[in-house]
């Protein structure tokens, strides 16, 4: 849809998250009109605002790689991303991030893909991260357990490192974040509009033609961008589409627990699966801390994120923190939860889908999984180039488009978020995909 043809048709971009709002700050600076809808008062209001907003580089796949390490650049230029004066801006913290090692994703299967991207990282033995994290327990615990397995409280045996990325960190404000996309994109010529519902995607022989609202608003588009978070799954049954997905994407409960520090912690983010959390700093030396879906612990799967509850558990809250406290002995475990509790769109292999679909027209960037807020800054740019492609004729499913990352030169083959991708065995079935 480049040049005269960019002109000729709205499209619509479905969800103000901060991948909607990337995605529309994208196509507007690429000469598209642009429409977006979103259920909420504002942007990144959603499953936005309760992310972690962890940016890392571990991922199991050469195009998760990549991907990560091309955003992170546009985290360090924020403003330059941005390209628009926009107020105050979201931070990113270059805090570095310790993986620490775990038998399911041994660093050996992965540090290949840091060294064919050239990612910068550090191999600690114990007693590197002893001396790196003031105060961690560097035993091995694996598999993570219930609180209530006697096995739990055994002392370990055995000392474990980790991987050490140090540019990784996470952004201070996620919800910032989304704020500042959605305002350069307004700036761009893009129109929000909230509190907007959309109750049918229509299509005549076989491409879509408008969405619809509630109140029987109709608006005319050539084409339609599913960002629709953890609504994701009804809006594509809303189209109609999803028949030929081999990847799936359902809601999912998550809770992230504040807990407040004594002396701060001023440390590295810290990926712990071998015990089943992870946690970093906040404002003011507090700790988040969150949860990698261990085996040992139910998933709260929804099938409607409405009715998903707000507040943060008890139990959970006490198996997360406990969870970080045996790594962090002086932690504190507070009596009463605080934290926040969002909704993850997860894909069957925790791997994003960014793809067109069986519906001329219709594209999703779905299945975030709760790890792809990092991508926010790539993701509106190479959702673009596969649409402005697709839609000047290229055959995607038969020849996968290649997108090239603007700061670092990479060429990421858009193929690895196909939905008809053989599913991700490698992942390491969670969060941190």
């Amino acid at each position: 849809m480049p040049g005269k043809r960019s002109g000729a048709g709205v499209v619509v971009v479905i969800g103000a998250g901060v991948i909607g709002s990337s995605i529309a700050l994208e196509l507007a600076r690429a000469g598209h009109r642009v429409i977006v809808l979103d259920r909420a008062p504002g942007a990144g209001q959603g499953s936005t605002s309760a992310s972690s907003a962890i940016v890392r580089f571990n991922f199991s796949t050469t195009a998760g790689v990549a991907t990560a390490w091309e955003a992170h650049f546009g985290w360090l230029d924020w403003a330059g991303h941005l390209g628009r004066d926009v107020g105050d801006l979201a931070e990113f913290r270059r805090s570095g991030l310790v993986m620490l090692d775990v038998e399911a994703a041994p660093r050996a299967s992965w540090l290949p893909l840091f060294d064919e991207i050239g990612v910068p990282y550090e191999e600690w033995d114990s007693a590197a991260l002893a001396e790196r994290v003031p105060g961690i327990d560097t035993g091995r615990y694996w598999p993570p357990k219930r609180l209530d397995d006697e096995e739990f409280w055994e002392d370990a045996e055995h000392a474990l490192g980790g991987v050490y990325t140090p540019d990784a960190g996470y952004v201070s404000d996620p919800g910032l974040a989304a704020v500042n996309l959605a305002a350069a994109a307004s700036a761009c010529g893009a129109d929000f509009r909230f509190r907007s519902t959309v109750a049918a995607v229509e299509k005549t022989g076989g491409r879509v033609t408008s969405v619809r609202l509630p109140d029987g608003t109709r608006i005319p588009c050539a084409v339609v961008v599913n960002a629709a978070g953890p609504w994701s799954g009804a809006v594509n049954r809303l189209a109609g589409v999803g028949s030929g997905f081999t990847v799936g994407v359902r809601p999912m409960r998550q809770e992230v627990a504040h807990v407040p520090v004594r002396e701060g912690y001023g440390g590295p983010v810290v990926a712990d699966m071998d015990l089943g959390t992870y946690f970093r700093g906040e404002a003011g030396g507090d700790l988040l801390v969150g949860g990698t879906e261990p085996e040992c612990d139910p998933l709260q799967w929804t099938d409607d994120p409405d009715t998903v509850g707000i507040h943060p558990t008890a139990a959970v809250f006490e198996a997360q923190v406990t969870r970080a406290a045996r790594r962090l002995p002086a932690l504190a475990v507070p009596n009463r939860p605080r934290g926040v509790v969002g909704v993850y769109d997860v894909a069957d292999d925790w791997t994003p889908i960014y793809d067109r679909t069986e519906l001329d027209g219709f594209y999703v960037a779905i299945g975030t999984s709760g790890n792809q807020f990092k991508n926010a800054p790539v993701v509106g740019q190479l959702m673009t180039e596969l649409i402005n492609q697709v839609e000047n004729g290229a055959d995607h499913d038969a020849a996968p488009v290649r997108f090239r990352a603007p700061r670092t030169g990479l060429e990421i083959d858009l193929g690895a978020f196909s939905r008809r991708r053989k599913r991700n065995t490698a992942n390491s079935g969670t969060v941190l995909g």
